[in-house]
């Protein structure tokens, strides 16, 4: 190593552990069901939509799947070691939906039940508080196929499937979310077909599974209560401060267009209890049936909102996603290995755009972070992921800011845990902080992993996890 670059490591750490954020600000890390757990069909887990979408021809950019990925349904306790080593607080994970009730409704499945039950007592008994999210895009396949988010009978087995889990898990589990990034997996699902369930009905397509997991979250929100007095329940949006490309008036009326569908749709119904009017006229017939109590159940009072964000928008007029009918410009600067701006301001704007126009009780960064080429372990043992530990130390000096001009920040979670399933892209864009050989399933803290863990309060020795033996 260079004594520049082990100089600029020292300058990196030294900001780490300068960073200032409120007391009982809460560090952890995120995952989603369907990029770690593996295990499709163990112990009676039933298809979710991903099963389904990644067997089609051409969707995966490596034409792999989720079906072992990080094999965490057989390593939990591997990860949980990975997370006490990281010292974090706290653990934002989702259930499969699947794995609970495998036809998405009926039958429930006790041995699905049992493994998140395990998994709920291993991190509490680590000291790590769970934030568990009901729904992170994998459908079952069984409810897809009667329509999916299209049906507002999805909404309200959503309802049931909350209901149920709530009452499972809920004298543990106090940190609910619903539904996480409706835009992502309505639009790319249902309107580009970029994600499952593969749709490409376009706007129409979007605006229609938006409406019902809205409304399904709406649904949700006091099943869970009825089961938890003490719940805290909230909803995850992925949000985009939105920056016209110029100030030619149709760049602006564009911008304004895309802020009004991936924002204002979503923010205005739960927090105002109505879609933006704007929006409502724009769309026009592509507009699902929506019933006069609609707005009234979306609106049920959250006690917080999770934002996802990783990247400004810059927008012009385009031909994308009529009647939208825009286009994203990539200003120069760095990219992330998906094609995302590193522009650390945003999260700093997002967070003002949300407290000065929503004002939530309480706002949680519930994802942030950075995706690479796949990395590989040095010949010291290490991971040296330098461009995502500066990603890390960059944003959470804009959210120490926003916190310290009184933006209610209570938490952050990096994006993610464990290097995964990603998606469309899946295994070429790695986000983790822990590094998996997939071949091996031994997890390796990063260098970003070991900034993190500075940042957290918890700069201690961080090592390697190997899979125990009766899996290796």
């Amino acid at each position: 190593m260079t004594s520049s670059i082990a100089s600029e490591r020292q300058a990196l750490e030294a900001r780490a552990r300068s960073l200032v954020l409120p007391k009982g600000f809460v560090f952890g890390a995120a995952t989603a069901a369907y990029q770690i757990e593996g295990a499709p069909q163990a112990d009676g887990k039933g298809e979710s939509i991903w099963d389904r979408f990644c067997r089609l021809d051409g969707v995966i950019a490596d034409g792999s799947s989720g079906d072992i990925a990080c094999n965490h349904y057989h390593l939990w306790r591997e990860d949980i070691a990975v997370m006490k080593d990281l010292g974090l607080d706290a653990y934002r994970f989702s259930l499969a939906w699947s794995r609970l009730f495998p036809l998405g409704a009926g039958r429930a499945n006790a041995t699905g039940f049992a493994f998140y039950d395990r998994l709920i007592d291993g991190l509490l008994e680590a000291g790590i508080e769970p934030f568990l999210t009901l729904y992170h895009w994998d459908l079952p396949q069984a409810l897809q196929d009667k329509g999916g988010w299209y049906s507002r009978e999805t909404a309200e087995h959503f309802a049931n499937y909350a209901a149920a889990a709530a009452a499972a898990y809920g004298d543990r589990v106090k940190r609910w979310t619903t539904l996480n990034e409706p835009w992502t997996f309505c639009w790319s699902g249902h309107a580009t077909g970029e994600d499952a369930p593969g749709l490409n009905d376009g706007a129409k397509g979007g605006v229609s599974a938006s409406h019902h997991a809205l409304l399904g979250h709406g649904l949700a929100v006091p099943a869970i209560r009825a089961e938890i007095a003490d719940a805290s329940v909230g909803i995850v949006f992925d949000l985009n401060v939105v920056e016209a490309a110029s100030s030619d008036p149709a760049d602006v009326a564009a911008a304004r267009r895309f802020d009004g569908a991936q924002n204002r749709w979503f923010l205005d119904a739960v927090f105002k209890g109505r879609y933006p009017d704007d929006m409502l006229a724009l769309y026009g017939k592509l507009l699902p049936d929506i019933r006069p109590q609609d707005n009234a159940i979306i609106a049920a009072p959250v006690d917080y909102l999770g934002v996802n964000i990783y990247r400004r928008s810059v927008i012009a007029e385009g031909t994308e996603l009529a009647p939208l009918n825009f286009q994203r410009i990539q200003p120069e600067g760095s990219y992330s290995a998906v094609n995302y701006e590193i522009w650390p301001r945003c999260i700093y704007d997002i967070l003002h755009y949300v407290s000065d126009n929503y004002a939530p009780k309480a706002i949680f960064i519930s994802e942030n972070g950075v995706a690479t080429k796949p990395e590989t372990v040095s010949s010291d043992g290490h991971v040296w992921d330098d461009l995502r530990a500066k990603y890390y130390v960059d944003h959470l000096e804009e959210v120490s800011k926003a916190a310290g001009e009184g933006v209610p920040v209570k938490g952050y979670f990096a994006w993610t845990l464990t290097d995964n399933f990603e998606w469309a892209y899946g295994y070429t864009t790695p986000f983790g902080i822990t590094h998996v050989d997939f071949a091996t399933q031994v997890r390796r803290i990063k260098y970003s992993g070991k900034i993190f863990a500075i940042i957290a309060g918890e700069g201690k020795t961080l090592t390697e996890t190997k899979p125990s033996a009766r899996l290796a």
